[in-house]
């Protein structure tokens, strides 16, 4: 069943107010729904620039009745053009996506990592939260997976792990995650027995904490990752 217009407002509210950054969530989510910055700043009656400011965290937040009104404007400018957030936000995955969850509370990346039995290839996961994850079947989400069903697999927030799984030398989830306009905090491969030296280039370029997990199949990183939620 599709999202009500009121799932989304309580939806994205949670995301916003749980975020360590509500300035960059604000962003997220817009650059999800693909509404223009200059849009969305005539309809709150705001200069671009101060809106920017407002996203970018540059300027102090102005409060609960302004986080309201920019989602309120945000998801009727989305239903005007389409109705993107009721799709997103939808209980209903795809075949690509193995298993979703958002945490109910900061989970440090060592922590993830030792769940899934992953080895660092680039990045420091030292001293990183995340509040999220997403298991995908690499081939089903590169081939299946486009525009904003991709988006899906970001769920309510891109401050969260992906874990490819099938993947045959790393190359193709990177270039995915590159072409993204969102990008997750770290990126977790499981298959391949050697990691291809560009996946890991790309990942430094993007910023992303990279790894290989060696759990032994699917279902034991599914299961060990459900057991940090508990």
């Amino acid at each position: 069943m599709e999202a009500t217009r009121q799932d989304s407002l309580v939806k994205i509210a949670g995301d916003v107010v749980a975020s360590p950054d509500p300035g960059k969530a604000l962003k997220v989510w817009r650059e999800k729904l693909g509404i223009k910055q200059v849009q969305l700043a005539r309809v709150l009656k705001l200069s671009p620039s101060v809106l920017s400011d407002y996203e970018s965290g540059r300027r102090p937040s102005p409060g609960v009745i302004f986080v309201k009104k920019y989602i309120e404007a945000l998801v009727s400018l989305d239903e005007a053009q389409g109705r993107v957030a009721s799709r997103l936000l939808s209980p209903e995955k795809t075949s690509a996506i193995l298993a979703i969850s958002e945490f109910n509370r900061p989970i440090a990346a060592t922590a993830l990592l030792a769940a899934v039995k992953g080895t660092v290839l680039s990045g420091d996961p030292d001293r990183t939260n995340l509040y999220g994850y997403t298991v995908v079947d690499s081939i089903k989400t590169i081939y299946a997976l486009s525009g904003y069903d991709f988006y899906r697999i970001f769920g309510a927030t891109t401050e969260r792990a992906i874990i490819f799984t099938k993947v045959g030398a790393g190359r193709s989830p990177l270039v995915a995650v590159r072409v993204s306009q969102l990008k997750p905090r770290m990126v977790i491969i499981h298959g391949p027995a050697q990691t291809d030296p560009l996946a890991i280039e790309l990942a430094k370029k993007e910023g992303l904490i990279f790894a290989l997990s060696h759990a032994a199949n699917e279902d034991e990183i599914i299961s060990s990752l459900r057991k940090l939620t508990e």
